[in-house]
């Protein structure tokens, strides 16, 4: 009967809503895990959680760090962090990582020809974010770094909902269109329950090398007001400087190549704040 069926079909419900999320698993051999995301494509996100790991290992050397490129259609981690090849495999059928700069990288970026496109529909995606989770020998990391890719969808649930993440930070640069993206993400990681540590303002201002005026071309604070809304703090600017992307684009990232300089110190001080709002890791 039709009542009989629609009680079932209630059962069936109750069923699956009382499992929950999917339980959370620590990655082996990793301490804390820091995610780096934006709402938005192009706004430095890469360059900047590139960034913030070497900082994070030059902030104290004692510790070990790890870099997890997430962004299955655009790795860009390779390139930045100068690695190629293929990771070799331990004898547990565990990938091992690419290190560089004294971080350890994983990527798919490593899996396939640079120049190679992935045509991918949504499972094989999130079984390779799968792989890069669960299947890659980190030694034993103080820190991991993963960079996100852009936007709200079924690649950072999954990651937000299958590890325990210490924190979040949201990169943005000032401009409205950028912020509204920002605004998701920071509100996305509230819902899964993932602490956000603050917000970057990225190509903050630009400082002509020969006159020294400074402009904000996408904006003056934009991302300060957006962190005075949602009550986060800023970790700090980043301005906007041929050097960061020659660097990175070089595969010499700004915090290794120029360690004296603006951009350098500017990653640094917010690899401190990071660090300053981390709870304390485990033993």
């Amino acid at each position: 009967s039709s009542s009989s069926g629609d009680e079932a079909l209630r059962d069936k419900r109750a069923r699956i809503l009382s499992r929950g999320l999917p339980k959370q698993k620590p990655i082996e051999g990793v301490k804390q895990v820091v995610v780096v995301a934006s709402g938005k494509g192009g706004v430095g996100k890469s360059t900047t959680a590139v960034n913030i790991a070497l900082a994070l290992a030059a902030n104290d050397p004692t510790k070990e760090v790890g870099l997890l490129d997430a962004d299955i259609y655009g790795p860009s981690i390779p390139k930045m962090m100068n690695l190629k090849g293929n990771p070799e495999l331990t004898p547990k059928n565990l990938m091992r990582p690419l290190k560089n700069y004294g971080i350890a990288c994983m990527s798919m970026g490593f899996l396939i020809e640079e120049t190679a496109p992935v045509v991918w529909r949504g499972l094989m995606v999130m079984s390779a974010v799968e792989k890069l989770l669960r299947q890659v020998d980190w030694g034993q990391l103080d820190y991991l770094v993963i960079d996100m890719p852009p936007g709200t969808g079924d690649v950072q649930l999954s990651v937000s909902q299958n590890i325990p993440i210490a924190g979040a930070v949201i990169v943005s640069t000032p401009q409205d269109v950028a912020l509204l993206d920002a605004h998701k993400g920071a509100e996305m990681f509230r819902k899964v329950h993932v602490p956000v540590l603050g917000l970057v303002q990225n190509m903050s201002v630009f400082r002509c090398p020969k006159c020294k005026h400074e402009t904000h071309i996408f904006g003056a604070d934009g991302v300060r007001d957006l962190a005075n809304t949602l009550g986060l703090d800023i970790l700090g600017d980043v301005p906007l400087h041929v050097n960061i992307r020659e660097t990175c684009d070089s595969g010499q990232p700004v915090v290794i190549s120029q360690p004296q300089s603006d951009a350098a110190k500017a990653y640094l001080k917010i690899a401190m704040e990071i660090l300053r709002r981390l709870p304390v890791p485990p033993a």
